[in-house]
C-alpha cells in the first residue's frame, strides 16, 4: 500500500506516552552511547514506564543476548528483562530457520547474540566454513571480531552457501564517535566472494520486514511508536512497517539530514531527546510555522530560510515543514546550513 508524503512533522495534544501503547526502543545513540546512558534517558523511560507505557528494546546490534543487554540496562537504571529486548540476531535467526532445515548448521560470524538466537531456533552454530554450513550468518560482533572470521565467512558464500546479515549498518555509534558498524563488515566478505556475493545476503534487522515482524510477534503491541535517532534504520523501518515514529537527536542523525529526508525517512515526530515521550508535540502548520519559527523555501536563491526565535528544536521542526513541502516526493536539495547555524545545529 502506497504511503502518504509527509510534509510536516505531526503534533499530538496527548504526551506520546499516553498515545502510545508500546515504545519500541533503540539503544545505541538513544538510551546509551559507549555504554553510558544518554543524558535524561533513565528518569524519562521510568516515568513513561510509571505511566503505563510498554518499553520494547529494538536494537540492530546483533552482539549481546537480550539477556546481556537487559542487565546493562538495569546496571543503568532502566529496570528491563530479557523480553523485553528484541534483536535483530532473533529476527536473522527466524529468517535462517524458514529456509533451512531443523537442526541445520550455520557458520558464525559475530557474538554471542547471534549463537544464542540460533540454539533458541535450533539450528547449530559452527566456526569454519568446512564444517558443511547450510548458511552464513554475520552480525556485529564488537571490535575485537578477528578479522580471520571474515575469511571463514568470505569462503563459505564463494561456495554457494546461503548468505545472511543481521542488518547493514555501515556505522554505529560509540563513547568516542562513529565506529564501523556490521554493514562495513558485510562489504568486507563482498567484496571478497566475488561473483557470488555480488547480490549481497538476505537482511534481517531494521529498516527491513522482517524486524518489524519479530518486534510485534513478542511485543503484542497494538499502538506501536518506534523511537530512534536513525534515519536509514528507525524511521525507515517505521515507515515500512506503517507505524509511527519519534526522532530524537541523540545519536548519529544531524539537522542536516533531518530537513534532506526523503519521504521514507522522514519521522512522525521530532525532539531533543527521550523527554519528548513525555509532552505532547507542538503543532507545526503547513505554513512552516513551529512554536516562535517560520521557516520557507528560497527556490531563487537556493537556501531555506529561518525568522523568529524560541526552542532550537520548534525552529528544526518549522525548518523540515518548509524543507519536505518543498521536496514533495524527494529529498531537499536547497542550503540549511545558515538556518540550522542560528538554531546552533
Amino acid at each position: 500500500m502506497r504511503q502518504t508524503v509527509r510534509t510536516r512533522p505531526s503534533g499530538s495534544e496527548r504526551p506520546l506516552s499516553d498515545a502510545y501503547d508500546t515504545a519500541l526502543l533503540d539503544l545505541d545513540g538513544v538510551v546509551y552511547a559507549g555504554g553510558e546512558a544518554i543524558a535524561h534517558a533513565v528518569e524519562s523511560l521510568g516515568t513513561a514506564r510509571f505511566g503505563g507505557m510498554r518499553l520494547a528494546y529494538v536494537t540492530n546490534n546483533a552482539a549481546r543476548t537480550p539477556g546481556t543487554v537487559a542487565e546493562h540496562l538495569t546496571e543503568l537504571g532502566v529496570p528491563a528483562d530479557a523480553a523485553d529486548v528484541i534483536t535483530s540476531a532473533q529476527a536473522v535467526a527466524r529468517l535462517i530457520a524458514e529456509q533451512v532445515p531443523a537442526g541445520a548448521r550455520v557458520l558464525v560470524i559475530g557474538g554471542e547474540g547471534l549463537r544464542v538466537a540460533l540454539r533458541e531456533r535450533g539450528l547449530v552454530p559452527v566456526e569454519s566454513a568446512d564444517d558443511a554450513p547450510a548458511a552464513v550468518v554475520q552480525g556485529y560482533g564488537g571490535p575485537s571480531l578477528q578479522w580471520g572470521r571474515f575469511a571463514e565467512a568470505s569462503y563459505a558464500v564463494a561456495r554457494g552457501v546461503p548468505w545472511f546479515a543481521s542488518n547493514t549498518d555501515l556505522t554505529i555509534p560509540s563513547g568516542r564517535g562513529i565506529a564501523p558498524g556490521n554493514g562495513a563488515a558485510v562489504e568486507v566478505v563482498r567484496i571478497a566472494a566475488g561473483a557470488a556475493g555480488a547480490d549481497g545476503p538476505q537482511v534481517a534487522g531494521k529498516p527491513l520486514p522482517p524486524m518489524h515482524r519479530e518486534t510485534i510477534l513478542r511485543t503484542g503491541a497494538e499502538r506501536p511508536l518506534v523511537v530512534g535517532d536513525r534515519l536509514d534504520t528507525d524511521i525507515e523501518g517505521a515507515f515500512n512497517g506503517g507505524v509511527d515514529s519519534l526522532l530524537v537527536l541523540t545519536g548519529v542523525t544531524d539537522g542536516a539530514q533531518l530537513v534532506a529526508a526523503s519521504p521514507q525517512h522522514r519521522p512522525t515526530y521530532v525532539d531533543a531527546d527521550l523527554r519528548g515521550l513525555l509532552t505532547g508535540q507542538p503543532e507545526v502548520t503547513a505554513d512552516g510555522e513551529c512554536g516562535g519559527w517560520r521557516a520557507r523555501a528560497d527556490a531563487s536563491r537556493g537556501v531555506l530560510e529561518l525568522e523568529g526565535e524560541g526552542h532550537a528544536v520548534d525552529g528544526l521542526r518549522a525548518l523540515c515543514a518548509a524543507a519536505w513541502a518543498f521536496a514533495g516526493e524527494g529529498g531537499c536539495e536547497l542550503d540549511s546550513g545558515k538556518a540550522l547555524a542560528r538554531l546552533g545545529l
